[in-house]
Protein backbone atom coordinates (compact mmCIF):
# COMPACT_ATOMS: atom_id res chain seq x y z
CA UNK A 1 0.00 0.00 0.00
CA UNK A 2 1.17 3.38 -0.77
CA UNK A 3 1.17 6.38 1.47
CA UNK A 4 1.18 10.16 0.39
CA UNK A 5 1.08 13.77 2.72
CA UNK A 6 -1.22 16.30 1.34
CA UNK A 7 0.10 19.53 1.86
CA UNK A 8 -2.65 22.21 2.04
CA UNK A 9 -2.71 25.85 2.90
CA UNK A 10 -5.29 27.70 4.94
CA UNK A 11 -6.15 31.63 5.92
CA UNK A 12 -5.91 31.34 9.16
CA UNK A 13 -6.34 28.77 12.13
CA UNK A 14 -9.77 28.43 12.82
CA UNK A 15 -10.05 26.99 8.81
CA UNK A 16 -7.08 25.32 8.56
CA UNK A 17 -8.38 22.82 12.06
CA UNK A 18 -12.01 22.98 10.43
CA UNK A 19 -10.18 21.36 6.91
CA UNK A 20 -8.77 18.89 9.31
CA UNK A 21 -11.31 17.96 11.80
CA UNK A 22 -13.27 17.50 8.58
CA UNK A 23 -11.14 15.20 6.74
CA UNK A 24 -10.46 13.37 10.06
CA UNK A 25 -14.27 12.99 11.14
CA UNK A 26 -14.65 11.17 7.31
CA UNK A 27 -11.60 8.52 8.25
CA UNK A 28 -9.88 9.96 4.79
CA UNK A 29 -6.91 10.96 6.68
CA UNK A 30 -4.58 9.56 10.00
CA UNK A 31 -3.21 12.44 11.09
CA UNK A 32 -2.90 16.59 10.53
CA UNK A 33 -0.05 18.27 11.06
CA UNK A 34 -0.93 21.62 11.54
CA UNK A 35 1.05 24.70 11.42
CA UNK A 36 1.58 29.09 10.54
CA UNK A 37 3.52 29.89 7.48
CA UNK A 38 4.16 32.96 5.61
CA UNK A 39 3.33 32.85 1.74
CA UNK A 40 4.39 35.50 -1.14
CA UNK A 41 2.47 34.17 -4.16
CA UNK A 42 1.52 35.62 -7.55
CA UNK A 43 -2.40 36.92 -7.37
CA UNK A 44 -4.13 39.07 -9.44
CA UNK A 45 -0.99 40.15 -11.68
CA UNK A 46 1.01 41.17 -8.34
CA UNK A 47 3.11 39.38 -5.81
CA UNK A 48 0.98 38.86 -2.31
CA UNK A 49 1.98 38.31 1.27
CA UNK A 50 0.07 36.81 3.52
CA UNK A 51 0.00 34.42 6.85
CA UNK A 52 -1.56 30.94 6.25
CA UNK A 53 -1.75 27.87 8.19
CA UNK A 54 -0.40 24.71 6.38
CA UNK A 55 -1.81 21.12 7.09
CA UNK A 56 0.38 18.08 5.87
CA UNK A 57 -2.17 15.64 6.23
CA UNK A 58 -0.93 11.87 6.04
CA UNK A 59 -3.43 9.10 4.04
CA UNK A 60 -3.27 6.03 1.34
CA UNK A 61 -2.76 7.21 -2.24
CA UNK A 62 -6.41 5.32 -3.08
CA UNK A 63 -7.77 8.65 -1.01
CA UNK A 64 -5.99 11.33 -2.85
CA UNK A 65 -9.16 11.99 -4.86
CA UNK A 66 -11.68 11.70 -2.24
CA UNK A 67 -9.45 14.37 -0.52
CA UNK A 68 -9.26 16.79 -3.15
CA UNK A 69 -12.84 16.86 -3.62
CA UNK A 70 -13.89 16.99 0.16
CA UNK A 71 -11.49 20.13 0.78
CA UNK A 72 -12.68 22.01 -2.12
CA UNK A 73 -16.29 21.37 -0.79
CA UNK A 74 -15.60 23.14 2.70
CA UNK A 75 -12.29 25.30 1.55
CA UNK A 76 -12.72 29.10 1.45
CA UNK A 77 -9.66 29.86 -1.27
CA UNK A 78 -11.14 30.52 -5.18
CA UNK A 79 -8.27 28.12 -5.61
CA UNK A 80 -6.50 26.23 -2.71
CA UNK A 81 -3.38 24.32 -2.63
CA UNK A 82 -3.77 20.69 -2.55
CA UNK A 83 -0.53 19.00 -2.97
CA UNK A 84 0.33 15.32 -3.19
CA UNK A 85 3.67 14.28 -1.88
CA UNK A 86 4.55 10.54 -1.93
CA UNK A 87 6.23 8.96 0.92
CA UNK A 88 7.51 5.74 2.40
CA UNK A 89 7.32 5.09 6.34
CA UNK A 90 8.15 2.49 8.54
CA UNK A 91 5.86 -0.71 8.84
CA UNK A 92 4.63 0.23 12.67
CA UNK A 93 3.83 3.82 10.98
CA UNK A 94 2.17 2.06 8.03
CA UNK A 95 0.54 -0.41 9.83
CA UNK A 96 -1.08 2.03 12.06
CA UNK A 97 -2.19 4.19 9.36
CA UNK A 98 -3.80 1.48 7.69
CA UNK A 99 -5.62 0.81 10.47
CA UNK A 100 -7.08 3.37 11.00
CA UNK A 101 -7.82 5.11 7.55
CA UNK A 102 -10.64 3.72 5.52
Amino acid sequence: MSFIFAYITNPDKKHAKKVALHLLKKKLVACVNLFPIESLYWWDGKIEESKEYALIVKTKKENWNKLKTEVKKIHSYTIPCITKINVSANKEYEDWLRSVVK
